[in-house]
């Protein structure tokens, strides 16, 4: 009995022995291999601090220019391209230019990372039964987990700055175009794989010009879920030191500024919109030209 009035008391000390024991070795890590890790990210760091000063220093109508060509060429709707170029002109008419390219910069570096990494790791989860099972509890674990936890072992560290923020972005992000990447290939009819090796093509053909084209409308979803979480997570990634957008609204939190954090949460609906119906016009277009109406 004695024991089990005790039990509360003992298995506290057992959390937090066990608490101390992972912090101690994380610390340990961190100190040990921390500085060659920050070096393994040094030209990353690189990369994302020269593409954003481009894009800062791009004068302005160049900037909308170019955004507004992508979106006519992605979605072919000059009404979408007129509306993208109207919510840039008015997000530069209320001040927020800078901040804008800072947060367009790191979402799509953080995209083009989440696609290069999560779509090879999708087809992975696609061609073996094993790596699936053990590749979706990771993002289950990645998927709830409270967003603020990824940025503790990653400031712990890397430190405050871009590259934590970007890989707590990636982290965050990435799941929705894994999941959907396996599952497009899963979903490919089998009739049709059969009919691709009964004419002799390798299995890297298959891959390349029948399974990929035709699980592209689910991995364009994935992408474009990816995209709307990483505009999701700019805000927390503004608490260690990520410029953009993130940073006046988490100031005027802080400050009870209601008009400052309206305006820049605006400006982040107007990029998550804008995102979105670029990347939906895109993945219609494609699936309208697999299926032979264009």
């Amino acid at each position: 009995m004695s024991w089990f009035t005790d039990f509360p008391e003992l298995s506290r000390e057992t959390l937090v022995s066990i608490r101390k024991s992972l912090d101690g070795a994380y610390r340990g890590f961190s100190r040990e291999y921390g500085e060659n890790i920050e070096a393994f990210f040094d030209p990353l760091l690189t990369f994302l601090v020269w593409f954003e000063k481009l894009l800062l220093a791009t004068p302005w109508w160049l900037m909308i220019g170019v955004i507004a060509l992508i979106t006519h060429l992605a979605a072919r709707s000059w009404r979408l391209t007129i509306g993208v170029i109207i919510a840039l002109f008015l997000i530069g008419l209320f001040g927020m230019w800078e901040d804008t390219m800072s947060t367009l910069s790191i979402i799509t570096v953080s995209t083009l990372l989440s696609i290069g990494i999560g779509i090879p790791i999708g087809i992975l989860m696609a061609r073996s039964d094993r790596t699936q099972s053990i590749v979706t509890p990771a993002l289950d674990v990645m998927q709830t987990m409270p967003a603020f936890v990824y940025l503790i072992p990653v400031v712990m560290l890397l430190g405050i700055g871009k590259i934590p923020g970007l890989i707590a972005v990636i982290i965050y992000a990435i799941p929705p175009v894994i999941r959907l990447t396996n599952l497009g290939i899963r979903l490919v009819d089998r009739e049709v794989l059969e009919a691709a090796v009964s004419y002799g093509v390798s299995p890297w053909q298959k891959l390349w010009h029948v399974q990929l084209p035709l699980a592209m409308p689910n991995i364009m979803a994935g992408i474009n879920q990816t995209i709307m979480m990483a505009l999701a997570m700019v805000v927390i990634a503004s608490m260690i030191g990520v410029a953009g957008l993130g940073q006046p609204v988490l100031r005027s939190i802080t400050n009870q500024y209601f008009a400052l954090g309206l305006f820049n949460g605006l400006a982040i609906v107007v990029l998550a919109i804008i995102f979105d119906r670029v990347s939906q016009a895109y993945a219609k277009r494609s699936q309208a030209y697999l299926g032979g109406r264009e």
